[in-house]
């Protein structure tokens, strides 16, 4: 059986190597290689988003009877790194790097320390209180699409 925790953290490991990609292709002034791997980072990002709004989360707050928890937080934060994401295009779109990089450097900041929160938080809580769900859980995260 495949823990959540591992599943939805390995993806936080997938979509961190994509941003990277863009990163190292803004650096190199490939803006158009750039553009292609800031999409798949932003649609690889919005289909993590997505399975925890859709899928985990949900579930989650109906097993401990409450939308005011961790999830709550995790919301909020998805939006925010959605607005950065926004940001970053734009910079993108005006071939801006250090525009970008100032709003990278942020943007991993936030990344990183709610990816942390998730993976020792949220995802251990989400591991004990579906353990017997896991597998059906992680089907219908596989089946969710990006909706950027």
């Amino acid at each position: 059986m495949t823990a959540i925790s591992r599943f939805l953290g390995s993806d936080h490991k997938r979509c961190d190597d994509l941003f990277a990609n863009t990163e190292t292709s803004v650096n190199d002034g490939q803006w158009d290689q750039a553009a292609a791997s800031l999409n798949a980072f932003v649609d690889a990002v919005e289909r993590h988003f997505n399975m925890e709004e859709k899928v985990l989360f949900p579930t989650f707050e109906k097993a401990i009877g409450s939308t005011e928890g961790p999830t709550r937080v995790m919301r909020m934060e998805h939006e925010q790194m959605r607005s950065m994401m926004a940001l970053l295009k734009d910079a993108l779109m005006k071939r801006d790097a250090d525009e970008f990089f100032g709003h990278s450097d942020t943007f991993n900041t936030m990344v990183q320390q709610h990816n942390m929160k998730e993976e020792t938080i949220l995802y251990q809580m989400t591991d004990r209180v579906l353990s017997g769900q896991q597998e059906q859980l992680i089907s219908e995260m596989n089946g969710i699409v990006a909706t950027s």
